[in-house]
Order: C-alpha cells, then structure tokens, then sequence
C-alpha cells in the first residue's frame, strides 16, 4: 500500500490539487459549524445598501393608543417602505409592562403613564420620553339619560359605572379623581384596559364610564362626554422607549423619532391628545 508520503511523492500535480481543496472544504465546513453551535448569529442589518430602513418593527402601546398609533405605524410606513410593522399589540399598560418583563419581543413600548413604564426600566434601551398628555372624562349614553354631570352623580344609587382597574393607568387617575373629589364610588365592574369600559358604556351594559377624552372622540357618537371638573390634576404623561431586545434597534428608534415629529404629533394631536 505503501506510506502516505510515498503515495504523496506519487501524484501528479491535479491529484495533488485535488486533495488539497476537499481537506479545505471540510475544514472551513468544520469551522462554520463549531462556530454556529458557540456564537450567535449576527443580528440581520437594518438598512439596505441604500441606508433605507429594512426589517421588521413590533410595537406595544396602550389601548387608548389605538386610533393613534395605528395612524402613526401606517405613516412611519409609507415614509419607510423597506419595513414591516407587525400588528400591534394594544392592552393596559400594566399588562403590556409584564409581557415585557417576562420577555416578550417587542422593539417599541408606548406607555399611558410614567409609572407603568419605570415597571420595565430595566428593559429600556433608551430613556422614555414624554410624547403626549391625556386626561378623563364620563362615557355616559347618548342623550345623558341620567343626567349625570359630575363626579358625585355616579355615586348616586342605582347609577351603574365602569372603571379601570386600579393597576392600570385610567384606573389610578379615577382615584385621583374621585379622591380629590371626596366621592366613594363602588364601581360594578373594573376593567384592565379603558377600551373595555368604554364598550361597556357602548353596550348599554353600564350607565356611565370613565375614560380618556381620546376615546370619547374615536367613540365617534356611540356614546357623550361629561367633562369632569379639576380633570387636568390627574393628566396622564405617555412615555415612549425602545427596548433592549430589539430586533431591529434602527428602526425603533426612527419609529420613536417620527411620534416626536412635527408630523407624528399631528395625528396625535388629531385624536385629542395634548402634545408637548
């Protein structure tokens, strides 16, 4: 058979070369592969070769966002065509907050207080920045039926009312609220996100609701609003971060820079939000 070096010494130049390309295959193969098995892939780029915005952007945003932040993605992607915002996911802010801190992907968090976002702080990749203001008001039925025009009538028996939870945003400035007013108010129902009162005032399965003024004017006439005396005392700061597990940090922060655009705080401002 001979030795090794002898079969060597044996073959010609195109066998030689042969040889030497497989034993190269095999060895960068083994290389990509021990690599891949002790490093993580780099994550995809976001930008083109053109320094176009590329990639996909998930957004969480509290529920009185919805009419607003579903404008502001559709905006952010007609000006940014290379990226695909995934359905946003919409909830209570203190809902959203857990999600997040128990690792849920999301790139971008719109919160509807300060507090709610210093829950996640230690997800944040940037530091939150104010974008909006909200304040309540009462969701009665259309035509007022009961006549309710202050905080004190829904204390009144037989006045069936919905709340938010108090863990939740609109549910800690209700307290506020009533508080400041010295009215003790025991609600039938408290609901983790304003967009579930508001239903029930739409439904007719409660005779009054308190929510945000945004969600009187996306309510479009299902149901009227009763201002609420001394309201601006418990107006809601909406803080807006990118997170640290972004997949795409580029984009959620352009995302972040657009709501705080002159444009972006338009449509805000269309549906009712105070802007800075």
């Amino acid at each position: 058979m001979g030795t090794v070096r002898q079969r060597w010494q044996g073959w010609d130049g195109r066998q030689r070369g042969h040889l030497l390309t497989t034993v190269a295959a095999v060895a960068i193969a083994g290389i990509v592969g021990l690599s891949g098995c002790s490093a993580t892939e780099p994550a995809p780029a976001s930008t083109s070769a053109d320094g176009a915005l590329q990639g996909e952007l998930t957004i969480y945003a509290a529920a009185s966002l919805t009419a607003s932040f579903t404008e502001l993605a559709e905006a952010f992607s007609a000006e940014n065509p290379g990226v695909t915002i995934a359905p946003i996911s919409f909830d209570g802010s203190s809902t959203l907050a857990t999600q997040i801190s128990e690792g849920a992907p999301a790139d971008v968090f719109a919160s509807a207080d300060d507090a709610t976002m210093q829950q996640v702080s230690a997800e944040l990749a940037s530091a939150p920045i104010a974008f909006a203001t909200n304040e309540l008001q009462i969701a009665v039925q259309p035509g007022n039926p009961l006549d309710i025009t202050t905080l004190s009538d829904l204390a009144e028996p037989g006045v069936q009312v919905a709340v938010c939870a108090p863990a939740v945003p609109c549910g800690a400035a209700a307290r506020i609220l009533l508080d400041a007013a010295a009215v003790d108010l025991t609600p039938v129902t408290e609901e983790q996100n304003v967009k579930a009162v508001l239903t029930k005032v739409e439904l007719g399965e409660v005779d009054a609701g308190l929510v945000y003024v945004t969600d009187m004017r996306d309510a479009a006439g299902a149901v009227e609003g009763v201002a609420v005396d001394g309201a601006d005392a418990a107006r809601n700061n909406y803080p807006i971060a990118v997170l640290n597990e972004a997949a795409h940090p580029a984009i959620a922060a352009a995302f972040v820079e657009f709501v705080l655009s002159a444009p972006g705080q338009s449509i805000l401002a269309s549906y009712g939000f105070v802007t800075p």
